[in-house]
């Protein structure tokens, strides 16, 4: 069964950083095209960035841009967001998502089939 898992996240003060991880299991996530996403409550779940396998492409949400950094270790099967310069604004409990191929921009959370429970990120002094 294919599953994901995040972990990283945690509470931070306003410029910090946080990396988050997105583990996966019962499958090779270099096989897949793999996604972060953020929601508050009641707030439409947002693309933060995406990283595709097969050319390592990336897209990044204008809110990211500068900031956060998407990229994989294949050989530990994690594809990290490392989050740097946080704001109160980044607070969110955040989701990483699996596609086998991506057929947009990859930030829509239509475009995944695999999710993982999230992980809470905090940014507060």
């Amino acid at each position: 069964q294919l599953q994901l898992e995040e972990s990283g996240g945690g509470l931070v003060q306003p410029g910090g950083s946080l990396r988050l991880s997105c583990t996966g299991s019962g499958f090779n996530l270099a096989d897949y095209d793999i996604g972060w996403f953020r929601q508050v409550p009641g707030k439409e779940r947002e693309g933060v960035s995406c990283i595709r396998r097969r050319d390592g492409r990336t897209n990044y949400a204008d809110s990211a841009k500068g900031r956060f950094t998407i990229y994989r270790d294949n050989s530990k099967n994690t594809v990290y967001l490392q989050m740097n310069s946080l704001k109160p604004e980044d607070t969110a409990a955040y989701y990483c998502a699996a596609a086998f191929v991506l057929e947009d921009y990859g930030l829509g959370f239509w475009e995944y089939a695999y999710w993982g429970q999230g992980t809470q990120v905090t940014v507060s002094s």
